[in-house]
């Protein structure tokens, strides 16, 4: 061996022994990292910069003041009370549920402002796909709220309006005259209908509240189990010319969304006039497009809907309370919000934007476990999960 060699091989060494050195020092350093670290730590998570002094001083007070983890949520008490955790931390998680590209850059809508006014006033999360519930910002200057455009939330978000302290509590049937019973929370804001009821079939507002509230795409809830009684004429049985594509996939996405995205059987969102279209009692032509593809599949003749997922593989989601079948969109979201997925679903996503990674160890997993039988047990309050996913996260 050459001497280059040589001296390579010990450079590598030496490089590889000064990253180790400084690994060990990083995980020595967070391990044991003081209360005025750890409160630092703590609101940059959840506020997105730095705390003013006087803050840090209260939260490493409330850290010492309090042993172990009831310190440290304590201090992410005080965090959640910053404006940017609103503006900034909350915003960023929210907007990408309201876009088919799941993009942050996109502007603020109702959809958003209404989950960070139901975060800010602790409400129950669980009716979040149920409730008659809009938040608008109380503001001076801002365009009127409008079921025909964005221009209210849009300004608010161009003016820099802390939502913090603007957001005001209101119902879609009295802001946008949505009869009550075409009121599904987040589902029937502007914001999820411009983005999911648009054209199509209404299939995406199904899967893509099953994304943003369940955490499961459509290829994740297969089951060719399910009976196919109910999957649209629009879905053909031998696409091809080859019936084992249907039975082996197509069915195994169909036969539990179909029955189930019939409860959205009588909206649409009209592009022209810019608003949710709701004909009561009246199936949207979107149900019966494509009925050449398979004459003999299934007509819509209503917005009822059953939930077969109850049994076969998707039971795991563990269905609890809700209906298990119903009419209306509304009785539908009391349905997914019902289940254990969903309360799995927002701690996973909570604690995925205060600790800047997924859940995967034994030792997070059992933690998001923790946090959502808390979260569950009292009352479906999200904040409560950003401060004690702030807090596991505080040395790390």
């Amino acid at each position: 061996m050459n001497v280059r060699n040589k001296q390579a091989q010990v450079g590598s060494r030496r490089a590889r022994r000064a990253l180790a050195a400084s690994m060990l020092f990083v995980l020595a350093t967070a391990a044991h990292a003081g209360a005025p670290e750890q409160a630092k730590r703590i609101y940059e998570r959840i506020a997105g910069e730095p705390p003013p002094p006087a803050v840090l001083t209260q939260m490493t007070a409330a850290i010492n003041g309090q042993p172990g983890q009831a310190g440290l949520v304590a201090a992410a008490a005080i965090a959640t009370q910053a404006s940017g955790f609103y503006n900034v931390t909350l915003k960023n998680m929210v907007i990408p549920w309201t876009n088919r590209d799941q993009t942050v850059f996109a502007p603020l809508n109702d959809y958003a402002a209404t989950v960070i006014g139901m975060v800010r006033d602790d409400a129950d999360f669980s009716t979040a796909l149920s409730a008659d519930v809009l938040y608008t910002v109380n503001s001076g200057g801002l365009p009127a709220v409008s079921a025909a455009n964005n221009d209210h939330y849009a300004a608010a978000e161009t003016n820099g309006v802390d939502l913090m302290s603007t957001l005001k509590k209101t119902t879609q049937s009295a802001t946008y005259g949505l009869p009550a019973e075409a009121v599904a929370g987040l589902m029937t804001t502007r914001g999820a209908a411009s983005a999911f009821f648009i054209n199509g079939t209404n299939r995406a507002m199904f899967r893509f509240t099953l994304m943003n509230h369940l955490c499961h795409d459509m290829e994740q809830v297969m089951d060719t189990t399910r009976p196919t009684d109910r999957v649209r004429q629009d879905v053909a049985r031998s696409p091809g010319g080859d019936s084992r594509i249907f039975l082996n996939q197509c069915a195994g996405c169909h036969s539990g969304m179909d029955p189930m995205a019939q409860a959205f059987a009588y909206y649409n969102f009209d592009a022209n006039a810019g608003q949710l279209v709701y004909t009561a009692g009246v199936v949207q032509p979107k149900y019966t497009i494509n009925a050449s593809n398979f004459p003999f599949g299934f007509v819509t003749p209503d917005n009822s809907w059953s939930n077969r997922w109850r049994a076969g593989p998707n039971a795991s989601f563990g269905w609890g309370s809700g209906p298990g079948s119903g009419t209306g969109a509304a009785s539908l979201g009391q349905e997914l919000a019902s289940s254990d997925m969903f309360a799995q679903c927002q701690v996973t996503k909570v604690f995925q934007a205060v600790c800047f990674r997924a859940p995967n160890s034994s030792t997070d997993q059992a933690t998001v476990s923790s946090i959502k039988a808390s979260f569950k047990a009292n009352g479906y309050k999200l904040k409560q999960v950003f401060q004690q996913s702030a807090a596991a996260c505080a040395g790390s």
